[in-house]
């Protein structure tokens, strides 16, 4: 009898009837996504009505709980949220086995195919410029309103445990590091601008002898051109399935957090998303100011900003990303493989910007430092330069974090946060979403300046039935 519970409770993990109820609930959703695509009902506003669901359905799981301060404590809770995991996680997984390659493939199809008109110097010179620039907006931004709430000076949540800061590195060392010196090794660790300085030699050194003798390298040109219409595809089938892991992905994020978590930085919470509207308003403004509408843009941008905000992965949803502004938005494809990718690792406008900014003034309030324009431009620049290298992946943020906070010289508080990180989760929902939509904001002023930006394919709306 010993042995038939373990085999129930630790190897199938449905022990209990309430894993077996939501476990079916879930599996009754994922036919009513599936009915909803047979009626031929669009993919974005199926991605949509997933969101509600997935969060309904992880407020369910935590109101059975009693709203539990430890859900996962509870044998249900944590089978069911192993379970959601494989259906959830499983579907960020498929996303990352495309990254490596879709990057790799990309930049070197992108480049033997440039268009003569597109001037590589140019496009990094102004993806440098308005990436890390708006990463200075935002962080004065996260400034801005933490400063005017007092974030911190009110706050009971100190903590005198354990520092979860991480080894906190110099920019020079960050930079030599994305410098792919095993090019294997930065795939295995997913170093996307390692990867993008890789595949921009090949396809460079590719081009330079194409120019010279087309013959010699016609055959790799051609089996690139066919590899990156294979992964293409590869991504549009993977991406059909947004709308049944939405559910289980927001579940989850909901399910495992108690409630008396939320509500001891609920503050905090509250003015993360208060800056990351702010910036997400100021993102529709420089649209405004480079001719292009923010309201056909948000519409357009929908799916990969649903993704983010559910998957907590501004390189997860690179693939999706890079997609949408080909497809949906008019970006050029060098524009959009290029920006889209060096986005997602660095100059993230939520995870390196507003967030590392908001944790120096909470420390500075909570332990009465004054806060003026000295602290200010130091926060502003420590954290633009330290956004360099952040990698797109969920969790990270506690990297800039570290920087930030080590580099105004607050190292020694930094445990004082853990309270905070217990609830990063709900905090990376919304951060990773600036970061993907400043990634495609990033990718459009870009495109506009380098005159490759199609207005008419921009403004163009095909419903979408797949």
């Amino acid at each position: 009898m010993e042995n038939k519970f373990t085999f129930f409770e630790k190897f199938i993990m449905i022990s209990t009837k309430e894993t077996l109820l939501f476990l079916l609930v879930l599996f009754g959703l994922f036919y009513f996504m599936y009915y909803l695509a047979q009626k031929r009902v669009s993919s974005s506003k199926r991605t949509l009505l997933s969101t509600a669901i997935g969060l309904l359905l992880g407020i369910a799981i935590q109101a059975y709980s009693g709203f539990s301060d430890e859900p996962m404590k509870i044998k249900y809770v944590a089978e069911i949220t192993t379970w959601y995991s494989l259906f959830g996680n499983g579907f960020i997984d498929l996303i990352k086995m495309l990254i490596i390659p879709l990057v790799l493939v990309s930049i070197i199809n992108v480049i033997v195919n440039i268009n003569a008109n597109t001037d590589v110097k140019k496009l990094t010179r102004l993806t440098l410029i308005i990436t890390l620039g708006m990463v200075a907006i935002s962080s004065i931004v996260g400034f801005i309103v933490s400063s005017v709430f007092k974030l911190g000076s009110s706050s009971i949540v100190l903590g005198n445990g354990e520092s979860k800061i991480k080894e906190v590195k110099n920019v020079v060392t960050i930079i030599r590091e994305l410098i792919p010196s095993n090019p294997i090794k930065a795939m295995v660790d997913f170093n996307v601008i390692g990867i993008v300085i890789f595949a921009m030699f090949i396809g460079l050194a590719a081009r330079y002898i194409q120019n010279k003798d087309e013959n010699k390298v016609k055959t790799f040109i051609d089996y690139i051109a066919n590899l990156h219409a294979i992964i293409s595809r590869m991504t549009v089938l993977v991406i059909r399935l947004l709308p049944y892991a939405v559910i289980p992905l927001l579940a989850n994020t909901i399910a495992q957090r108690g409630l008396k978590s939320i509500k001891d930085v609920l503050l905090f919470i509250a003015l993360l998303y208060v800056a990351v509207v702010i910036q997400f308003i100021i993102q529709g403004l420089f649209l405004v100011l480079h001719g292009v509408s923010p309201v056909t843009y948000f519409k357009k941008a929908s799916k990969p900003l649903v993704l983010a905000f559910t998957s907590r992965s501004s390189a997860g949803t690179l693939p999706l990303t890079i997609s949408t502004l080909t497809k949906e938005m008019g970006v050029n494809q060098s524009t959009a493989n290029f920006v889209a990718s060096f986005s997602s690792t660095a100059g993230m406008q939520g995870c390196a910007g507003i967030y590392p900014t908001m944790l120096v003034v909470f420390l500075a309030n909570a332990n009465g430092i004054t806060i003026d324009a000295t602290l200010f431009i130091m926060t502003v620049v420590v954290v633009t330069l330290g956004s360099v290298g952040i990698a797109g992946v969920p969790g990270t943020a506690i990297t800039a974090a570290s920087v930030s906070v080590n580099g105004v010289g607050f190292g020694a508080l930094f445990n004082q946060i853990n309270p905070i990180l217990a609830v990063d989760p709900i905090l990376d929902m919304g951060r990773t979403c600036l970061n993907v939509s400043g990634g495609m904001t990033n990718s459009i002023m870009v495109d506009k300046h380098l005159g490759l930006f199609s207005k008419d394919k921009f403004n163009e709306f095909k419903k979408v039935t797949e």
